[in-house]
């Protein structure tokens, strides 16, 4: 029996991954869970195992060649085994020793006509502009350079940060400038423009500075799911102001010796972590989710924590948060969090979250409204922590503080849990009774 290999989903936002490199070809023997294949996205690059032993049958996909998720990239099976017919298979390019090839004849010349270009070239420019990273496009953008301009050194001639980087510093904004601005002068004196051969399509209203530019794939993923959440979920939230003057004095006591132990700094994270997966405890509805007409009591705290990138936003997810002590969710929290900014994370790693917390206070933001990930019930924002004037027994007092936003799904979660939640987390927070830092 033959086991298909899918591309995976490396996270709610990736609809697609870069085969990178292959570890095994075909007629080769694997074992379940050895590595296959290596992958790359826009947030993620990471080793995909097996997910049977035997003998790979087939390769649908080249080194090089980018993906949609859940699409098949290989065929596993026993020796002398023929492949199946009559699926997705029987479609798909044969395999990669064989059609080293012919393949390259046969497709890449169909590139340019489908981009509605007029030869190799113009395929090669529409699949940099399409294929570059968010972030890339967005310096682009500022600079005012084609990305098409620009001599991509990644797979399939994708630009890099640093490719674009190096432009820049070598005066393409300069030249970048010169040649469109005519181009947007021009357009506008005629009432039906052709699109521009530079840049991103001017609007068609406006100032003539304005600049519009297609959604990457990328970006009209995160929008509908974003949508969709809200649309799903009856967000509300409710906010709690909490004292962590405690919890300051505990962590500076600390901190010393942890940073000498561990190599990394104690920050305040983990302590609202360790007292937001014991208050779950006592509110297991919060950990909860909505399949159907089903409530879900999800057994573990799979706790995601948002982490911002230059390319965009990922949430790596703590298995098994509640089973951690304090020390424990700082050294996982530290190893996610490195990992995600260097594209090093396991695709497990990315899903399953039961409970999230996003920390918009990391930019100065005084508090968020974060939307709900589905299919999870509730999520965690935290504000800036401070020094403000507080009032303690009739007098002004300096504490540090913080403010809470915890934004829950009113179908499942009524207010008044929510707020015994939120009062048993500020409880726990203004105590600081934490153990196991030492």
């Amino acid at each position: 029996m033959t086991t298909k290999v899918i591309m995976p989903q490396m996270g709610e936002s990736i609809v697609e991954g870069t085969i990178t490199k292959w570890f095994k070809k075909v007629g080769d023997s694997i074992e379940r869970d050895e590595p296959l294949f290596e992958i790359s996205t826009d947030k993620v690059d990471a080793e995909i195992p097996a997910p049977a032993a035997g003998i790979l049958l087939e390769i649908f996909a080249k080194e090089g060649e980018t993906i949609e998720v859940n699409k098949e990239v290989a065929t596993i099976g026993t020796a002398g085994e023929k492949p199946a017919t009559g699926s997705d298979s029987a479609a798909a390019p044969a395999p990669v020793k064989t059609e080293e090839k012919a393949a390259p004849q046969a497709a890449r010349p169909a590139a340019p006509a489908a981009t509605g270009g007029s030869g190799g070239d113009a395929g090669k420019e529409e699949l940099r502009r399409t294929r570059s990273s968010p972030v890339v496009r967005r310096m682009a953008a500022e600079h005012d350079i084609d990305i098409a301009q620009v001599t991509g050194s990644g797979i399939s001639g994708r630009v890099t940060r640093k490719d674009m980087e190096a432009f820049i510093a070598a005066g393409g904004t300069t030249t970048a400038q010169t040649t469109t601005a005519p181009a947007t002068a021009q357009s506008e004196a005629t009432a039906a423009p052709a699109a521009p051969t530079f840049g991103p399509t001017p609007v068609a209203f406006g100032s003539a500075r304005d600049l519009r530019e297609p959604m990457s794939v990328m970006r009209k993923k995160i929008a509908h799911h974003m949508m969709q959440a809200k649309q799903t979920a009856a967000h509300v939230h409710t906010v709690f102001d909490v004292e962590l003057t405690r919890v300051g004095r505990l962590r500076d006591r600390h901190k010393a010796e942890f940073k000498q132990r561990e190599g990394f700094n104690l920050t305040w994270l983990p302590f609202i972590q360790k007292a937001t997966v014991d208050s779950l405890r006592r509110f297991p509805i919060l950990n909860a989710s909505i399949d159907g007409d089903d409530i879900v009591y999800h057994r573990d705290v799979n706790l995601g924590v948002a982490v911002a990138l230059d390319w965009g936003l990922i949430v790596p997810v703590i298995a098994r948060a509640d089973a951690l002590s304090l020390v424990g969710l700082a050294r996982s929290t530290f190893d996610l969090a490195t990992r995600a900014r260097s594209k090093q994370l396991k695709p497990q790693e990315v899903a399953g979250n039961t409970f999230s917390i996003t920390n918009p206070g990391g930019f100065g933001g005084r508090f968020g409204t974060p939307i709900i990930p589905q299919p999870t019930v509730a999520i965690l924002g935290i504000g800036c922590i401070e020094k403000r004037a507080v009032v303690r027994d009739d007098a002004i007092a300096i504490r540090t503080m913080c403010t809470l936003v915890l934004g829950f799904d009113h179908r499942l979660v009524d207010g008044a849990v929510a707020d015994q939640f939120m009062a048993d987390l500020k409880r726990r927070l203004e105590a600081a009774r934490f153990e196991g830092l030492d």
